[in-house]
């Protein structure tokens, strides 16, 4: 009997060990979809500002796509965690010309943003199966731009960043879900899915 309860507690401890290592992740993979970022709040402000001034045009079947990400962290300490963003948006919507017969279809307009966020991110409560954390992103957007009326295209580069200030996880042995709120490229509210290795 004795003999039983001992390799009982011996596979009982080898167990628990293996479960202990497994949980101290240094790597993280995330892939999340966001929901108004910051390249939609400007095509949003671009609209509004632009009304006025361009009275005889106007949008319609405007259409949103993203911002889907996908992140990169290290470990390197229990607190904080270093790495990187990189996000995909579109949007695109057909242009009309407003004329006393009514509005005639010019074309559709396509935007383009490819973001690229070094980010550190701040792990404030760690448990094994639930996670809350800060993260902040500073990089650059990489957006283009097509008219399909005038055959016209244009590109740029501007600074973004994603500043999320609260982010929770929760989740099993490597695959956890999460959902974080704050503002920028990644948006306003995103969720999704993250695997610890």
């Amino acid at each position: 009997m004795k003999k039983k309860i001992l390799m009982f507690a011996a596979i009982l401890f080898c167990c628990t060990s293996v479960n202990a290592q497994s949980q101290d992740y240094k790597h993280e993979i995330s892939l999340s979809y966001g929901w108004m970022s910051n390249s939609d709040w400007i095509n949003i402000w671009e609209e509004v500002i632009k009304a006025p001034f361009t009275g005889k045009q106007e949008r319609k079947n405007e259409k949103y796509f993203g911002p889907i990400a996908g992140e990169y962290f290290y470990r390197v300490s229990p607190l904080v965690a270093v790495g990187g963003i990189a996000s995909f948006g579109h949007f695109s919507y057909d242009l009309y010309e407003k004329k006393d017969e009514g509005s005639q279809p010019r074309g559709e307009v396509t935007n383009n943003y490819i973001t690229v966020l070094p980010a550190v991110k701040f792990n404030w409560l760690h448990k094994n199966n639930f996670g809350l954390y800060s993260k902040l992103g500073v990089g650059a957007t990489f957006r283009s731009e097509k008219d399909d009326d005038i055959n016209h295209s244009e590109s740029d580069v501007h600074v973004n960043w994603q500043v999320s200030v609260v982010g929770v996880e929760a989740g099993a042995n490597h695959v956890f879900g999460f959902a974080e709120l704050g503002f920028g490229e990644q948006g306003v509210f995103l969720a999704g899915i993250r695997f610890k290795l």
